[in-house]
């Protein structure tokens, strides 16, 4: 059996800070030459035009925090906070300028000086607790017809499926936080997919929120936590698989030595042609998101899984800067510009003709959900519905 490795992540890339260092700030800050490269390709600064709202303002902005040249407003406050952490500015940066891990620490140092607001601590403290939240998202799911349109601020979840998981196998999946309520038809899709290869897959119980959540926020220590979890859970296990982009850079930091985090689509990819798959006769839109394309690097994966189903029609979504806005809380804190980012995705989606919209992260996909009434989908799940044979 081949299993595909995950692109290689240098340590030095890694978003998760250890320990708080002004210093490293600046250093990676310094890296910038601001040749403005960068601006045409971030999602806020095409929304609002303003240089503040751009990764080379917000890197001038940390590098005078951090050497006390500026003050800290509640204006440099909410430039920050507005930042998606889509990468997009690394994919076209001439310098190398990491901004992930740039992103990370300045808003570490802003946490240290000023909480985060209610609905992300929540949060935070909900998506480590499994039973609490699973029980708040089964009661919002019951809620959910007599809500009003101002408090579904996620789709309905759907009914719980069991996705059959091996009880030991040396291949285990990453089950996310949100995710577990929201994706069991994804979960069920790999299981099916697995099982065509002759693969047993296992869900290692333990497992925790892959604690992007919390360093996108700032707070490294309920990073750290989630990553000491996370590593426990998959002691043992040679591959731990992904099926959420935005996930799987923590898994990947998070795992210990031994276990290799790959990509599902990227794993399924590798498998040459040992999946069939029949015909469909169908218009398709795909969405690529942020990190799957600057981060984790499984775009091509996911094409060539796709146009390995005869007759299929695939229109990608582009429009914009490709990002939807969801950008992990960013839709909850901010629904209206995440809205704005969205929109020329749903108007290129609407014009395109197709019958479904299929994207690689959980978060794209509830936000897309909202804003339109056709099917959303993982990719899996498509490819698991199309397979051939009896699995079918």
């Amino acid at each position: 059996m081949a299993v595909l490795a995950s692109p290689a992540m240098p340590q030095a890339a890694r978003t998760t800070p250890s320990a708080l260092d002004p210093g490293r700030l600046v250093a990676l800050a310094d890296q910038c030459v601001q040749c403005g490269l960068c601006l045409p390709a971030c999602p806020t600064y095409r929304l609002e035009q303003l240089e503040t709202e751009s990764p080379r303002g917000r890197i001038a902005l940390a590098r005078g925090w951090a050497l006390d040249l500026a003050d800290p407003t509640p204006a440099g406050d909410a430039h920050l906070d507005h930042c998606l952490g889509c990468r997009n500015c690394e994919a076209v940066c001439p310098a190398g300028v990491r901004y992930g891990p740039l992103l990370v620490e300045a808003r570490t140092v802003q946490r240290q000086r000023r909480s985060a607001g209610w609905r992300q601590r929540l949060l935070e403290a909900l998506v480590v607790r499994p039973r609490l939240l699973g029980a708040g998202l089964r009661w919002y799911r019951a809620a959910f017809p007599w809500l009003p349109t101002a408090l579904r601020a996620l789709p309905r979840p759907p009914t719980r499926a069991r996705p059959g998981f091996a009880a030991k196998a040396d291949i285990a999946m990453f089950l996310g936080c949100v995710a577990r309520a929201y994706e069991p038809s994804v979960q069920a899709a790999v299981v099916r997919l697995a099982a065509a290869l002759g693969i047993d897959i296992a869900a290692p119980a333990g497992q925790a929120c892959c604690g992007a959540l919390h360093a996108h926020a700032g707070n490294a220590a309920g990073a750290a936590a989630c990553a000491a979890r996370n590593r426990r859970a998959f002691k043992g296990h040679d591959t731990v698989l992904t099926i959420a982009s935005g996930c799987h850079e923590a898994v990947a930091d998070a795992l210990g030595p031994g276990a290799t985090p790959v990509d599902a689509l990227a794993f399924f990819n590798s498998q040459g042609a040992a999946l069939h798959f029949r015909p469909r006769r169908e218009r398709i839109a795909l969405h690529l998101p942020c990190t799957q394309r600057n981060v984790v690097r499984s775009d091509d994966a996911t094409r060539a899984l796709l146009g390995r189903v005869p007759g299929l029609e695939i229109v990608e979504l582009d429009a914009g800067t490709g990002c939807c806005g969801a950008a992990g809380t960013n839709m909850l804190e901010h629904p209206e510009r995440a809205a704005a980012h969205r929109a020329p995705l749903l108007e290129q989606f609407a014009s395109a003709g197709a019958t479904r919209l299929l994207s690689a992260n959980i978060g794209c996909r509830l936000h897309f959900a909202n804003g339109t009434r056709v099917p959303v989908q993982h990719p899996l799940e498509f490819l698991a519905e199309c397979l051939e044979g009896p699995t079918a």
